[in-house]
């Protein structure tokens, strides 16, 4: 079994139910504090607000927790996008440019498509929605993999910097 296949496995039943609980959380918030119209003694403030503030709280964590694993299989399914693109993998500076480029030409064809789309009576102004959507979310990809890979790049320079100055300052020290 692949360890992508297992995170995944793993992750998307996490994120299905922190989103349901982040739903519940979300209507016990709009439903419940309208219902309580008691004032806190000693706060002076109502009820209403302090439960609207805990629901909200604990719907915050829940989301959290959703996004930090989609986060992780957005890390896989990026992956896979790309390989699926015929991008080779690696994270090189040419790869990074080479996503730039096919940013450009998305842009191009999107361009290019939408006034031909656009003439199709009835549809024409879903297609047009359909592939500025579709565009969109390809550009979206491709410049969060630019990101992972300039992140990478900068994260190995900064820790062969940081040995270097281990380095220095061990000679140093001598």
């Amino acid at each position: 079994m692949s360890v992508k296949g297992e995170e995944i496995r793993r992750r998307f039943p996490r994120i299905v139910m922190n989103l349901v609980m982040t739903f519940i959380f979300w209507m016990l918030s709009v439903f419940i504090p309208p219902t309580v119209d008691i004032v806190v003694p000693g706060l002076n403030t109502k009820a209403s607000l302090l439960i609207w503030i805990v629901t909200t709280m604990v719907m915050a964590i829940f989301l959290i927790r959703a996004l930090s694993d989609a986060l992780v299989l957005g890390d896989i399914l990026t992956d896979v996008l790309i390989r699926r693109l015929g991008i080779k993998n690696g994270r090189s500076p040419k790869r990074a440019a080479r996503d730039f480029i096919y940013i450009i030409i998305i842009i191009l064809i999107a361009t290019a498509i939408s006034p031909i789309l656009a003439a199709a009576e009835n549809i024409g102004h879903i297609l047009t929605t359909a592939i500025t959507y579709i565009a969109l979310g390809l550009i979206i990809m491709l410049i969060y993999d630019i990101g992972r890979i300039l992140y990478k790049i900068t994260e190995e320079k900064a820790e062969l910097l940081a040995d270097r100055l281990a380095q220095m300052t061990e000679k140093d020290k001598k």
